[in-house]
């Protein structure tokens, strides 16, 4: 007997921290699992909804139908249509890197050219990509000219601007310790110009890749036969939306490919500490003869346009008149035509805002106070937000029709993700010094929300309230593109692209651009009022 005991004591112990090994596996096991549990449910619910036939399969299709056509395409004809987009991609943004860059560094070595040249190409900047693509389909057509100019336009623009700030805020020091050493333009360059401007560059080019995939997307659903977008938009008009729920996925996975090898890049290539990216500053107040520097370029640019209109270099019915298009645009405010269609986007782009920037900041907040519900919710909405918008206009327009209840989905989908990180994001950082002293004066939720969080967050929050703003102005734009009913500046400007009328789609252009840049004033002046108590 003793003996026996004797053996079976060295069997216990291990036998017990297996038991607490196990009991500490367990933990990590269900946190790991915390990410898959809404994928899983949403899953189970759409397999559920199949089987018992709660809704039609033209409307939602069973799993095993969206398996058997994603293996089927993966036969060859996905990866056809997806080659011809990403080579599409290739090319847009070889041409617009190269050319934002180069802009960029022109501008960022010489104040006299960022004088010159800034300010206009700041003002077209204004003009979303979306806005230029009736426009250019009249100059260019529907072929692939088109995709490149739209690539290069949503490229160009961000490239050329981080690489402005980068070449312009290279460290003063650096460059007196440059003029001190009489180092040649070569040396200047690739010791000083070129390591203060790529981390810029690179945010750029990052900044640059999303806008170039997510306009190409738009252009293809548009106007193409081939490519990713079209194999969308062929798919919806035949109600395959099992074809729609396919390219959804893997315009995802490219995205998340994509953002993820610039990242990669990024940390390979800048590899050394470097301050945040900078913005771009107001410049210091010019006097004489260099206030009027800005406005040679845009008054040489109206002159040459005016002279090929009177000497019809170009056909009238391509290219109007200035003048043309702003007594158009006076007349259309005047009469009502343009200023109700803008008046019924406005109305649009706020309710979307309300819609889709209120559950953002309400689900931003929630996962940023709860650490568990953004371990359950937070990989999933990643996930989500690395499908471009334009990918969902299939989707919805089969569910919703193309009436105002799948606009304003789409502007709350726009509007949705920048006021949803900005929150969350605000809350996460905040001090922990707060939550000390939350718990030292057991404040309770609501106490906690008004006192310290919502105070410490604002700044965050507000800025994230302003680009959802401007979100929901495009995508406002993008509705009214793609589902053309019940009027709207979009609608007017794509009806005016199929009627030839110029001096109404320019005369669309300025007012969207015009907009566009009151709605970020607003957004600006509301952002430094409701956060001034920061800046005493």
């Amino acid at each position: 007997m003793a003996r026996i005991s004797l053996l079976s004591l060295p069997l216990a112990a291990p036998s017990t921290d297996a038991a607490k090994g196990a009991a500490r596996r367990w933990p990590n096991l269900g946190e790991r699992l915390l990410p898959w549990l809404l994928p899983l449910t949403l899953f189970a619910l759409w397999w559920l909804a199949s089987r018992n036939h709660w809704m039609s399969e033209q409307i939602l299709p069973p799993p095993a139908l969206v398996w058997s056509s994603a293996v089927e395409l993966a036969g060859g004809e996905l990866w056809s249509h997806l080659a011809i987009s990403l080579q599409r991609l290739f090319w847009g943004l070889l041409a617009g890197i190269g050319t934002g860059a180069l802009l960029g560094a022109l501008l960022g070595f010489s104040a006299r050219a960022e004088r010159l040249v800034f300010p206009t190409f700041s003002a077209l900047s204004q003009v979303p990509t979306l806005a230029w693509i009736p426009l250019f389909m009249v100059f260019f057509g529907i072929g692939e000219t088109l995709k490149l100019v739209v690539l290069v336009k949503a490229i160009v623009v961000p490239v050329t601007l981080h690489t402005l700030v980068g070449v312009r805020d290279a460290q003063p020091t650096l460059r007196e310790a440059a003029r001190v050493l009489r180092l040649p333009a070569h040396l200047l360059i690739r010791r000083l110009i070129l390591p203060a401007a790529l981390p810029a560059f690179m945010a750029g080019v990052r900044l640059a890749l999303a806008a170039g995939w997510t306009s190409l997307l738009a252009v293809e659903l548009l106007a193409s036969s081939e490519g990713i977008g079209y194999l969308m938009v062929w798919a919806r008009q035949l109600f395959m939306l099992d074809i729609v729920f396919v390219c959804i996925v893997v315009i995802g996975v490219l995205g998340v490919v994509m953002d993820r090898g610039v990242g990669w890049l990024d940390r390979l290539w800048v590899h050394w500490p470097h301050p945040a990216t900078a913005q771009i500053r107001r410049g210091p107040r010019y006097t004489g003869w260099q206030r009027l520097q800005p406005w040679l370029l845009p008054l040489l640019l109206l002159a040459l346009w005016q002279v090929a209109t009177q000497q019809a270099w170009v056909d009238p019915n391509i290219l109007v008149s200035p003048w043309t298009v702003l007594h158009s645009a006076i007349a259309g405010v005047l009469d009502g035509s343009l200023s109700s269609a803008l008046g019924k986007s406005l109305g649009r782009t706020l309710a979307g805002l309300l819609l889709g920037g209120g559950l953002g900041f309400a689900v931003g907040l929630w996962l940023g106070l709860s650490r568990r519900s953004e371990r359950v919710l937070g990989p999933s909405l990643a996930a989500l937000r690395q499908i471009a918008i334009f990918a969902w206009v299939p989707l919805l327009t089969a569910w919703f029709g193309l009436g105002e209840a799948a606009k304003s989905v789409f502007i709350a989908l726009a509007a949705f993700f920048p006021l949803f990180i900005a929150t969350q994001r605000s809350v996460l950082n905040l001090s922990p010094q707060l939550r000390e002293a939350a718990q030292v004066l057991r404040l309770n939720l609501f106490q906690r929300l008004r006192h310290l969080v919502l105070p410490g967050a604002a700044a965050g929050i507000f800025a994230g309230l302003r680009l959802s703003l401007i979100y929901a102005w495009l995508g406002t734009i993008g509705a009214e593109y793609f589902m053309p009913s019940n009027g709207g500046i979009g609608s007017l400007m794509i009806g005016a692209q199929q009627l030839l009328r110029m001096d109404l789609i320019m005369s669309g252009m300025l007012l969207v651009g015009l907009t566009g840049a009151t709605l970020n004033l607003i957004g600006q002046r509301i952002e430094t009022r409701a956060t001034r108590w920061r800046h005493v």
